[in-house]
C-alpha cells in the first residue's frame, strides 16, 4: 500500500511538473507577428523538438481587435463545397476559417446555421434524438460582433439566439471564465488538426489553427486545445470542424497554415467544406 502510494504521488507529481513546463514553453515561444490590417494580427509559432505537449506544434493565431470596420460574418453554401480560400476571396474578405461541421458526401452543414437572419440548416439529430456535441454551443453575430453561447437545454434555443448570424458547433471549451467539462471519448481525446474560435479578456476575437497529422505538427487534444485557449487568456471558446478541414485563410498571405487533407507538409491540402467564418472590412 505503502509503495502503491508512493507511486501515486510520483505520478501525480510528474503530470503536474509537465503541465508547468508546457505552460512556460508557451509563454516563452517566439511568435512571428505580421499585420494585416488596422487592429488585425497574424501570429504563427512552432514549437520543435517535441517541446510542447511532447509533441511538435505548428500554431497560427488571427487576432481582430473590433472596431467598426472589422467585422465577423458567416459564409455558406447550402448544397454544394468549396474550399476556404475561394470562400474568402468570392466575399471579398480579409480572412476566413473553416466553419462547422457538414455532410461530406451532399454538402450543406449538419448543425444550425441563419445567415443575414435566414435559416440555412437545421440540426441533424442523433439515431436518439438528441443534439450533438457539436450542437450545444453557438456562434451569434450582430452588427458584425461575436459572441459564444451555451446551449440553455431548451429544443428551440438556437432559434430565439439574437443575432442576424448563429453557427452552432462545438463542443465548447470555455465560457464565462470558466473550464468547460469535455468527454473522454476518442474525438476529444485523440490528436487531430484543429480550428476553434475564441474571445479574449480583452475582447479580441481569435480564429485559431493547430496543424496536425505530420511529424511536423502532430495536431491536439481537445483537452490540450482547451489548455492553448487558456494561455491565450481567453474567457470564451469554441471548437470548429477540425481534421483535414482546418484552413486559416488572409487576403494577400493565402493558407497561411499546413491544411492536411493532401498528406504534405504545404499550403495546398485545403478541403473543401460547407461554410466558414469571415473578418471583413466595411
Amino acid at each position: 500500500m505503502r509503495l502503491f502510494t508512493i507511486l501515486l504521488v510520483f505520478m501525480l507529481s510528474a503530470g503536474i511538473s509537465f503541465a508547468q513546463t508546457d505552460s512556460l514553453t508557451f509563454k516563452r515561444v517566439e511568435w512571428e507577428t505580421k499585420r494585416l490590417a488596422p487592429g488585425v494580427h497574424l501570429r504563427q509559432a512552432w514549437f520543435r523538438g517535441k517541446s510542447l505537449f511532447k509533441s511538435n506544434q505548428f500554431i497560427s493565431v488571427l487576432e481582430i481587435k473590433p472596431r467598426r470596420k472589422n467585422k465577423i460574418s458567416i459564409a455558406y453554401e447550402a448544397k454544394v463545397k468549396r474550399i476556404t480560400s475561394d470562400f474568402g476571396t468570392r466575399n471579398e474578405a480579409l480572412a476566413a476559417i473553416n466553419g462547422t461541421f457538414f455532410d461530406v458526401k451532399n454538402g450543406g452543414s449538419v448543425d444550425f446555421i441563419k445567415a443575414n437572419g435566414r435559416v440555412i440548416n437545421q440540426n441533424r439529430l442523433e439515431k436518439n434524438n438528441t443534439r450533438a456535441r457539436h450542437q450545444q454551443a453557438a456562434l451569434v453575430i450582430k452588427d458584425g460582433i461575436l459572441r459564444i453561447d451555451e446551449w440553455d437545454g431548451s429544443p428551440e434555443w438556437e432559434q430565439k439566439l439574437d443575432g442576424q448570424d448563429v453557427m452552432l458547433t462545438g463542443p465548447l471549451l470555455w465560457h464565462n471564465d470558466k473550464q468547460s467539462t469535455l468527454d473522454s471519448n476518442s474525438f476529444n481525446v485523440t490528436r487531430h488538426p484543429r480550428s476553434a474560435m475564441a474571445i479574449t479578456d480583452n475582447n479580441r476575437v481569435l480564429m485559431i489553427a493547430v496543424d496536425g497529422r505530420d511529424a511536423n505538427s502532430a495536431g491536439m487534444s481537445l483537452f490540450e486545445l482547451r489548455k492553448i485557449l487558456h494561455w491565450l487568456h481567453c474567457r470564451d471558446g469554441v471548437n470548429l470542424d477540425g481534421g483535414g478541414s482546418t484552413t486559416l485563410w488572409a487576403k494577400g498571405e493565402g493558407v497561411i497554415n499546413y491544411p492536411s487533407d493532401n498528406g504534405k507538409w504545404d499550403h495546398k491540402g485545403q478541403r473543401k467544406v460547407a461554410n466558414v467564418v469571415l473578418v471583413k472590412r466595411s
